[in-house]
């Protein structure tokens, strides 16, 4: 049995779940006490290194770094893969906003590296519907951003002939409706308050809304790319905040005759204030976007990036900079590829040898790089591509 309840948000000293993340008194997210709560476990080293001798090639920046730290049934994928039995990948998007920041990328940029690496065919679904219902959106406006959003994911790079991509407002009937009333049927009320935290004020398309999320992880809500393959196992790299959806579909799979999905969860991304502080699309100081110009990344990052270094040159030279809470640090272990390069800036700069400034300079070429690859490659993507991707079409090739 999944660990599904909750316990009451008002006496915990975090709260995270797909609609907040907060720590109490501003303090930082402790990721053990969340693997502990949720019931997920860490990723550790013997994956990394069973992934590469499995797909022969080098793993993701952001498995051997620990962005993606904690799973569900991750060796389960592995096992069955080893065997000779594929799988597919689920993720997907909610849009609520025209431009993309960095932290929504990382999910996308792990995937297309899972596809790849697996030679599996991918879903994503862009929960127009969702947010629609959360924010204060029109349904033609949640539909427009959902397009818009599709490019944004397309430029990350994936393969047309192993992809659906898919807007619930245009897909969701037939078998995949048949599904969500299956999940439905096997969820209660109180169950469904105990995981998400509704209360009476909310509307009561919040409470229906988790089984459209849920879906995606079995096959047969997809006849058109896995008809006959009710069998096949479904990976979710995500966030963990998106981990009470899971929990939940974990929970009622076994009773509907369904695998449970398998979830690689990965960290949060954090401001450019700090751990402590929230990206938020009302202050767009807080984050790198994708439509950012050079110009902006520089100012940004000089500004606003919160540091470790000391406050004055004699003292950083004496005592170094502190990187736990150094956000360029953070950024450059996210994105900077080169492992030898990341360690010796960590130790020249943790020595005070190296200064604040010559640290922003690197992180401001290394994101302006992805910035501006990203932009030229979503310039490309055009709306018959977008047609493509979200044409519901068999997929013949998907697993070569």
């Amino acid at each position: 049995m999944e660990k599904v309840e909750d316990q009451n948000p008002q006496q915990e000293d975090q709260v995270v779940n797909p609609w907040e993340v907060s720590a109490k008194d501003g303090g930082k997210i402790d990721y053990d006490k969340l693997i502990d709560k949720f019931g997920c476990q860490r990723l550790d080293q013997s994956f990394v290194d069973r992934v590469q001798r499995l797909t022969s090639r080098p793993p993701h920046v952001f498995l051997r770094r620990g962005v993606f730290f904690a799973h569900r049934d991750f060796n389960d994928i592995l096992d069955a893969y080893e065997r000779g039995q594929k799988f597919y990948l689920y993720t997907g998007r909610g849009p609520s906003s025209e431009a993309l920041h960095l932290g929504h990328l990382i999910p996308f940029m792990f995937t297309k590296y899972l596809q790849d690496a697996f030679k599996v065919p991918l879903v994503i679904q862009l929960t127009d519907d969702e947010k629609c219902m959360w924010k204060n959106l029109s349904v033609e406006e949640s539909q427009r951003l959902a397009r818009e959003n599709a490019k944004d994911i397309i430029a990350c790079g994936f393969d047309i002939s192993k992809t659906f991509i898919f807007s619930d407002f245009d897909y969701v009937g037939g078998a995949f409706y048949k599904n969500m009333v299956k999940v439905a049927k096997c969820v209660t009320y109180n169950k469904v308050v105990g995981i998400f935290g509704f209360t009476g004020e909310d509307h009561i398309g919040k409470v229906s809304f988790p089984p459209v999320q849920a879906v995606p992880s079995f096959p047969s809500s997809f006849p058109h790319l896995f008809s006959g393959k009710d069998d096949l196992r479904c990976l979710i790299p995500c966030a963990i905040d998106q981990d009470p959806y899971f929990r939940m579909t974990r929970d009622v799979a076994p009773r509907i005759g369904y695998h449970k999905p398998a979830l690689i969860e990965s960290l949060f991304f954090p401001a450019l204030q700090g751990e402590t502080g929230k990206m938020s699309a009302s202050d767009p100081n807080s984050a790198i976007y994708v439509t950012d110009s050079a110009k902006d990344i520089k100012y940004k990052v000089n500004k606003h990036a919160f540091t470790g270094g000391q406050e004055t040159i004699e003292k950083h030279r004496q005592y170094g900079a502190n990187l736990e809470v150094d956000i360029p640090i953070k950024y450059l272990n996210f994105f900077l590829e080169d492992d030898a390069e990341l360690e010796h800036i960590k130790k020249e700069y943790g020595a005070g040898r190296m200064l604040t400034g010559e640290v922003k300079k690197r992180l401001i070429e290394v994101l302006t790089e992805i910035v501006e690859r990203h932009r030229r490659a979503r310039a490309a993507v055009t709306d018959e591509m977008v047609d493509a991707f979200m044409a519901v079409r068999p997929l013949p090739n998907m697993f070569d």
